[in-house]
């Protein structure tokens, strides 16, 4: 069984947390996109989603999903999105796809995270996935300078600008053994919009497609 299956076995598995009716919350990238593709077949269950990048809003559409504005809702049921890193203890690092602040944003509006990955997402630490950091772009060389004192080794990543019209650093060399405490320093860098560990708002429920079929486990 190859990643893009195990993926699609966790996104058609997160259609169980549907609400009957109401506004969820959708994530971007790879896994996600297997999601909304499944979600096509149940849009009638649900009045609208949220999404977290334009990409995934363009997917949603395409299949007949309304796309509503965050600001215009209330509250999210759940909110359904993947993860490149994701530990037994449910915290993440996101942002990959470069829409971790919308993620962040959406993820703390809804009442449960549902994170959906395929097995290679799943180890024992933080941190051999470069964690990313949305930056001002005015900031970026200071910011690379201070993250460099907690030990990291920031790279620019060239030629990508956030849906936000923001840029990305990728932290390398991170042992990420604290993560909620990382979080906090990171985003109280001046100039850091958000950085890609989703600790402090950590998943609720992580769905894992693997070879032998759907595991899960609960915050």
């Amino acid at each position: 069984m190859t990643s893009d299956d195990q993926k699609r076995l966790a996104a058609e598995a997160a259609l169980a947390f549907l609400p009957e009716g109401g506004v969820i919350g959708v994530g971007t990238g790879s896994t996600v996109n297997h999601f909304i593709r499944a979600l096509a077949t149940r849009r009638d269950a649900i009045t609208g989603a949220v999404s977290s990048s334009e990409q995934s809003t363009k997917l949603l559409q395409s299949v007949g999903i309304e796309v509503l504005d965050l600001n215009e809702v209330a509250e999210l049921a759940i909110y359904v999105d993947g993860a490149d890193e994701a530990t037994q203890t449910l915290s993440l690092i996101k942002g990959g796809g470069a829409a971790l602040t919308r993620e962040k944003i959406v993820a703390a509006v809804a009442q449960r995270f549902i994170c959906i990955v395929d097995e290679s997402k799943l180890v024992p630490q933080l941190g051999a996935f470069p964690l990313p950091v949305e930056v001002i772009p005015m900031a970026r060389s200071f910011v690379a300078r201070e993250l460099v004192k907690l030990g990291g080794h920031p790279v620019y990543r060239q030629g990508v600008i956030t849906d936000n019209g923001n840029v990305i650093l990728d932290v390398h060399g991170l042992s990420i053994t604290d993560p909620e405490s990382l979080e906090t320093t990171i985003t109280m860098l001046t100039g850091v919009v958000t950085c890609g560990l989703f600790a402090r708002r950590g998943a609720d429920v992580l769905i894992i497609g693997t070879p032998r079929g759907v595991e899960r486990l609960d915050r």
